[in-house]
């Protein structure tokens, strides 16, 4: 079997042993204490976003194994339903178009695309997507589209955020909210979440967690985000104002 390293995605504004591609985010809550928005990045000895495990006791896995089987390359898409109050944000159509705009080499031991289901037990480890053996799964989002800090986000994230259209608002006691669009999460979770958990996929070359994620997050950048046009091709409308000084 190909990779049996898991990883996926998530954030939180602490450092933790379970960041993804940035660091963690402390993501959304709904209608309660933010939760940490994981990336995780799974070894048959431990779960990135979640605390090493006791090896005494039963193996609990993140999500539904896929075997990976030899038949001919074909990526089959598992949609499950969101959970209550949370919602898909990108479709299996538009993720198989994506993945058509890629040189075919990146996908070709890729078998399961699983859009996944927001449980109460998910809430307390969430996550923006995930790779495990030859599947990538992609997490649901808030219905309302808002994500939720308790602490100011580190400059990695808040920007990370911006590139993709994300909106910061500053609450009270020091909070903040992460707001999205239709428009603007669908383009984070094809350019970004996607394209860096395929990076999860195709690195064969690095074992740590450090160096996976610094793969992941190189490959998410260029060929997610500088391969779409970059911040010009996501405000197309905007010039850069240069300032001439006059003597």
């Amino acid at each position: 079997m190909k990779n049996h390293k898991n990883s996926g995605r998530s954030r939180s504004p602490q450092q933790a042993t379970h960041r993804a591609p940035t660091q963690l985010r402390q993501a959304r809550g709904r209608n309660s204490a933010a939760n940490a928005r994981l990336s995780r990045s799974v070894t048959p000895q431990s779960l990135r976003g979640v605390a090493q495990r006791n090896l005494e006791l039963p193996f609990s896995p993140p999500e539904d194994w896929h075997e990976p089987t030899e038949a001919p390359h074909r990526v089959r898409y598992v949609v499950k339903k969101p959970g209550f109050g949370y919602r898909h944000v990108v479709t299996p159509a538009e993720v198989a178009d994506r993945l058509a705009q890629l040189p075919q080499h990146f996908v070709k031991d890729l078998q399961v695309i699983q859009f996944s289901q927001m449980t109460r037990k998910k809430q307390s480890l969430p996550c923006y997507g995930m790779q495990w053996g030859s599947t990538l799964y992609l997490y649901p989002v808030d219905e309302g589209l808002i994500e939720y800090f308790p602490t100011p986000p580190p400059p990695a994230i808040a920007n990370e955020a911006r590139m993709y259209g994300g909106v910061w608002r500053q609450g009270d006691a020091g909070s903040w909210t992460l707001h999205w669009t239709t428009e603007t999460i669908r383009d984070f979770y094809l350019n970004n979440i996607l394209i860096h958990e395929l990076g999860h996929l195709l690195d064969n070359r690095n074992a740590g967690y450090t160096d996976r994620e610094r793969y992941a997050e190189w490959f998410a950048t260029e060929f997610g985000y500088r391969n779409t046009g970059g911040w010009r091709g996501r405000n197309p409308s905007k010039q850069i104002n240069r300032r001439h000084h006059t003597v």
